[in-house]
């Protein structure tokens, strides 16, 4: 009897640690050579359809000078798009597109180099921060990255395709804030909108999806060992798998909904300009960067616009509005470039001042420890020998059938909402997102250039984890009470701005960091994560050797030391109702105390969403479309 127990013992503990032999499982890839040659006609087959995606963007047109339209529009990215879309929807009304960028191509949208194009400067403004001994220390020069879209379709060219529309309290503290139309009740409608849910658990809660608008929500079509581990891993610690969408699920675990459709990625050009390619009312100008707003100094009127492209120098015209979605560094600059903002930065930048704004202040990021690892004993997670390698089948699988593992977006793969400060209650408010990656920087090596870790030291502390399997959780703070703010570094538009982010300037976003790395530990050590192995990987980074390592000075040492900012700039021109000294546009985005501009990007948040803000941008896009077609007369719905 008593060798049957051990018999048992025995078979349990194999079946626990069956070994993958990759991604797909336990079973080895069929012919290398048949791979391969289907991996160089997949490749074939995709450069054709590249051909094609380029043709169903809208031209390129440059309008003549002083040529005049109804509404012009600033920036393409994610708001921007929106508006231009919808407004185009009007037959009688002339709508101006005008992006610094370029066209988007389809290798941007393979969803796993979201990675490689943070490289590109081609669609990619590389803005950094001000060296700080405070957070990045670890990053060259002590300056932190920001990347940000330079292409049609803006940061959701760059962005890691994650949809997340934030809690319900967000919205009505917007409201509280003297934001009246801006509570849940008011932005759910138009985050239904927005979406084409193609999820099955949860697409038939129709009072909170729909299935038709312009922008695809769906799961990548591949899920690792390890990410589905993640969510077991929760489950084990007692949380639910939520649908973090639905407005009444706020605290528990989840595979990413991500902006996808079909294996690819769905940016905000995708969505909302190519169908609107053959709109004769609406024109696009690309590489056009917009210099200055022109604004009526007598009537404090905004009257068009000033940009620049291949050399010369266009001023156009609107009757109606001009409207800025160059985003939360870029539109912040342009109106102090214009002479809306801080009287006394402007007087010494050589602007002349229109109107006193606090522009530039009330900048807010979402930010986490960007160096907790764990190392694995299995090939569960991703490595890019083994992607980029065309005898194993990821590559053919994903040109022909558009699944496996390039459908991922970077690597994340599932998050998890938490209070740290209440694990028990599931109707918190949440104040931490674990968002899982199944890799890590340290394993994907190119990975370290996305954050601008300096060469001193991968080499001395991380390299070791090269080419090994890997996953990674960022710890993210939710609502950060550290401010940061943007000012212009000359009267230049081609200078970028000075950025000073200021995080971790509060200690109790530091608190909630360091507590969010402890749970995250724990997720580490639960039997789900333990079955592959699973351990911490505890840097001994040369700046952190006077803390006990493991102690919470420790963690704090590291998260200052490679700061995981998420790229998640917003605030930089508030939303506030009239009397409120620190807002720079009122609730219907009209610039305080300039006629005919408004604002609609994610600049305009007077706090930061408690998730990942590109559909709360796209939402804003579609309620300021509603909001500039009440205000002229124009009918809210398209016209058939």
């Amino acid at each position: 009897m008593k060798c049957w127990l051990i018999l048992i013992t025995v078979i349990s503990t194999v079946q626990a640690k069956i070994q993958y032999k990759n991604l797909y499982g336990r079973e080895p890839f069929g012919n290398s050579f048949v791979n391969m040659l289907s991996a160089a006609q997949g490749a074939t087959l995709f450069a054709l359809q590249g051909e094609e995606f380029m043709h169903a963007e809208p031209p390129d047109t440059t309008p003549n000078n002083r040529d005049q339209f109804d509404f012009i529009v600033v920036g393409a990215g994610t708001a921007g798009a929106t508006i231009a879309s919808r407004l185009s929807e009007i037959p009688q009304v002339r709508v101006l597109l005008i992006e610094a960028g370029r066209s988007e191509n389809l290798v941007m949208d393979i969803p796993i180099i979201v990675n490689f194009l943070q490289f590109n400067n081609d669609i990619n403004w590389k803005y950094r921060t001000e060296p700080s001994n405070g957070y990045c220390t670890a990053m060259t020069d002590k300056r932190c990255n920001w990347p940000r879209g330079r292409v049609m379709g803006g940061s959701s060219v760059l962005n890691y395709m994650i949809a997340t529309r934030g809690h319900p309290k967000d919205y009505d503290r917007w409201a509280e804030l003297g934001n009246e139309g801006w509570s849940w009740k008011d932005v759910l409608p138009y985050f239904k909108k927005l979406e084409s849910f193609n999820i099955n658990d949860y697409v038939s809660n129709q009072r909170v999806h729909n299935k038709n608008g312009p922008v695809s929500i769906e799961y990548p079509a591949f899920h690792t060992p390890l990410a589905t581990a993640f969510l077991k891993a929760g489950e084990e610690l007692g949380y639910p798998i939520i649908d973090y969408n639905s407005g009444n699920e706020s605290v528990g675990f989840s595979y990413l909904q991500t902006t996808l459709k079909d294996g690819m990625r769905m940016s905000s050009s995708v969505a909302y300009l190519h169908p609107a390619r053959f709109r004769k009312n609406l024109v696009v100008t690309k590489n056009s960067l917009v210099r200055k707003v022109l604004i009526d100094r007598d009537t404090k009127r905004a009257i068009g616009v000033e940009f620049v492209k291949r050399g010369r120098i266009f001023q156009v015209y609107a009757s109606k509005e001009v409207i800025l979605s160059a985003g939360a560094i870029g539109s912040p600059q342009i109106l102090m470039l214009s002479g809306i903002g801080p009287t006394g930065h402007l007087q010494e930048m050589g602007v002349k001042p229109i109107v006193d704004l606090p522009v530039g202040d009330n900048l807010m990021d979402h930010i986490g420890c960007g160096a907790l690892m764990f190392q694995v004993d299995q090939p569960v997670g991703m490595r890019f020998e083994d992607l980029a390698n065309p005898m194993n089948p990821y590559i053919k699988d994903f040109f022909f059938e558009r699944k496996g593992p390039l459908t991922i977006p970077g690597g994340c793969e599932a998050l998890a909402f938490l209070d740290v400060d209440r694990p028990g209650d599931r109707d918190a408010y949440p104040n931490i997102e674990l968002l899982f990656v199944s890799t890590s920087w340290a394993s994907i090596s190119v990975g370290r250039f996305d954050l601008g870790i300096n060469d001193t030291v991968w080499q001395e502390t991380y390299s070791k984890l090269e080419n090994t399997f890997t996953w990674t959780v960022f710890p993210l703070l939710l609502r950060p009470k550290s401010r940061g703010k943007i000012r212009l570094r000359n009267a230049d538009i081609n200078s970028h701005p000075v950025i000073t982010a200021n995080y971790m300037d509060d200690k109790e976003d530091v608190r909630i960091l360091v507590e969010g790395v402890r749970t995250a530990v724990n997720v580490s050590r639960t039997n789900a994560m333990k079955r592959f192995g699973s351990k911490v990987f505890l840097a001994e980074l040369k700046g952190c050797k006077e803390f006990e390592m493991d102690s919470d000075g420790y963690w704090e040492c590291v998260t200052r030391s490679i700061t995981m900012n998420i790229y998640h700039y917003s605030g930089t021109c508030k939303m506030g109702p009239s009397g409120d000294p620190t807002a720079v546009v009122d609730p219907r985005l009209r610039v305080h105390g300039v006629k005919g501009l408004r604002v609609a990007d994610a600049s305009i948040m007077p706090e930061i969403i408690s998730a990942h803000p590109n559909i709360p941008t796209y939402m804003i896009g579609e309620k300021l479309a509603d909001m500039l077609k009440e205000d002229w007369g124009y009918p809210t719905k398209p016209q058939q």
